[in-house]
């Protein structure tokens, strides 16, 4: 009996019990504000790659495939050090028919195909182009695996689109596309 009294009102180990229930979830914790943080930033990043692809094709007055690749591998450094291998890419040149209907001059894209040429684009935000205007699109997804997998295991798909009006000319056009 005495040593069960002396033991009950022993309190030397109380902190390292409270530490070994209370370790594992501030750890967690940690773990998932970490990968919540690389989440966001792969957001950013892709949303920002999305953005310079419009952006240095809107000031373009000609292009072609080869050089929108180039520009697709500028958004693939931009995702760095992100891994590329979750990028979808495509850029599409709009014109708005006399009625204001978007119509597709052309579309290339990388992890995604074009959109053919003379389809309707039924996705731009209300009252963006008018009759007659010209517009690029460029659009990208991406699949961001965290390398920890703690908090999450899954992929987060984050999906981007940015619009632009070309800067030197009324269109940029294509030469392969």
């Amino acid at each position: 009996m005495r040593r069960r009294r002396t033991f009950l009102k022993d309190h030397s180990g109380v902190a390292a019990v409270e530490f070994a229930l209370i370790a594992p979830v501030l750890i967690l914790i940690y773990m998932g504000l970490a990968e919540v943080t690389m989440a966001l930033m792969a957001e950013r990043r892709a949303g920002h790659a999305t953005a310079v692809v419009a952006d240095l094709i809107a000031q373009d007055t000609l292009t072609n495939r080869a050089e929108l690749n180039d520009v697709f591998s500028i958004a693939e450094h931009i995702l760095s050090p992100y891994p590329a291998s979750g990028m979808k890419i495509r850029a599409t040149a709009i014109k708005a028919d006399a009625n204001g209907v978007p119509k597709v001059v052309w579309s290339h894209g990388k992890g995604f195909s074009g959109y053919a040429k003379g389809s309707t684009v039924s996705n731009l935000p209300k009252d963006l182009i008018a009759a007659n205007e010209t517009l690029v699109m460029s659009e990208m997804t991406y699949a961001f695996n965290s390398p920890a997998k703690y908090v999450i295991p899954n992929a987060m798909n984050f999906r981007q689109q940015y619009y632009l009006r070309p800067r030197k000319i009324e269109m940029v056009n294509c030469t392969d596309c």
